[in-house]
């Protein structure tokens, strides 16, 4: 007796959209559940690390500051994931973003002007997009599978800023810490509720969702997008470049965590630091498949998981949950809402094999 997968009749677009519902309900009962007998208080976890974060007015501001870049990378990925290009390294673009917008920084320390800050996002975006254009290109001319290849220069990204924050651009007057110095008023974004950390980059991050939303809905760009990723065939039939689509998807995607980077280091950061890199990039993919890879779902994905950050960061001084402990809830839920997709367009069929006898 063997088990096979028969895909089922198309499904509807409500059961589409519930299935990240309850990925999130069943992350939370049975995180729960796994918490309490490893010895932590579960049912303490699930409150403190889901709820609490809403129902604590003084915290709302952390989750717009989580949210935002999230939403940015997010909307970035699922166009490329639309287009059946698999972008994982949005975490080395986002750094890049944020090296390049540091490079302008550092270079007008000092100037005054409204410029500035716009030249940063330039800056952040091509950053970005440029290291988006390696795997592009490996891909196009070379055939290398992209999954590896963005990857892997995430984790060179990273030396990068190691590298650049204890030599060439070690702050003189850090006292020995490995930081650049902090960033020039004009090269700091503003913030917009005054007594609060919520600062330019939120309203910025729904703006860019908005626009991504209607560009991949009403344009000849989305449509082409959706049509390389869902029918290759049919693509080129309809004379749209398979290889034109990969390098557009690339620099969509690696542009925008670009520009992501660019409004986290002259955001909350001001400076370029070692922690800089804060698996944002990562966390975007799960951003992208929760919010079923549109830009408007994106949004509310978003601040699902901007939930899980803050409520984690809570969860730890509260209850004493380690600090794994939102990454944790994160892997679950990205973990039930793929199993879950699979149910829903797939379902198991029991084969019993007949012997050669019994045939007889």
């Amino acid at each position: 007796m063997q088990f096979k997968l028969e895909k089922r009749p198309r499904p509807s677009q409500a059961m589409l959209y519930l299935t990240p519902v309850a990925a999130v309900v069943l992350t939370m009962l049975i995180g729960g559940a796994i918490f309490s007998l490893i010895g932590y208080d579960g049912m303490g976890a699930v409150r403190e690390i889901f709820l609490t974060p809403l129902t604590n007015s003084y915290k709302w501001q952390d989750l717009g500051i989580k949210a935002a870049p999230l939403i940015i990378i997010g909307v970035g990925l699922a166009v490329a994931y639309r287009a059946n290009v698999w972008n994982i390294g949005a975490e080395g673009q986002y750094v890049m973003g944020g090296v390049f917008a540091t490079g302008v920084a550092l270079t007008t320390y000092g100037v005054t002007g409204w410029w500035v800050l716009p030249l940063m996002a330039i800056a952040g975006i091509a950053g970005g997009a440029a290291y988006a254009a390696i795997p592009a290109v490996l891909r196009t001319r070379l055939g290398v599978n992209e999954i590896l290849t963005s990857l892997m220069l995430t984790y060179a990204s990273v030396q990068l800023i190691y590298y650049l924050v204890r030599a060439p651009w070690k702050d003189p007057m850090g006292m020995g810490f490995p930081q650049t110095r902090i960033f020039s008023e004009a090269a700091r974004l503003p913030t917009i509720i005054p007594g609060t950390i919520v600062h330019l980059g939120v309203p910025i991050a729904i703006v860019v969702a908005l626009l991504v939303w209607f560009v991949m809905t009403r344009s000849l760009f989305g449509f082409q997008i959706r049509v390389v990723g869902a029918a290759p065939h049919a693509a080129r039939y309809g004379g749209f470049s398979e290889n034109r689509t990969i390098w557009l998807a690339f620099l969509v995607s690696g542009g925008l965590a670009g520009l992501a980077g660019m409004l986290e280091v002259a955001g909350p950061f001001q400076r370029l630091v070692p922690g800089f890199p804060t698996g944002y990039g990562f966390t975007a993919i799960i951003v992208a498949f929760l919010g079923r890879l549109d830009p408007l779902g994106v949004i509310f994905a978003a601040i699902v998981l901007a939930i899980t950050f803050v409520g984690g960061e809570l969860a730890q001084t509260t209850i004493g949950l380690p600090a794994a402990a939102a990454g944790i809830f994160q892997a679950m839920m990205l973990f039930f809402l793929l199993a879950g997709d699979i149910l829903v367009r797939y379902r198991v069929k029991r084969v019993v094999h007949q012997s050669a006898e019994a045939r007889a």
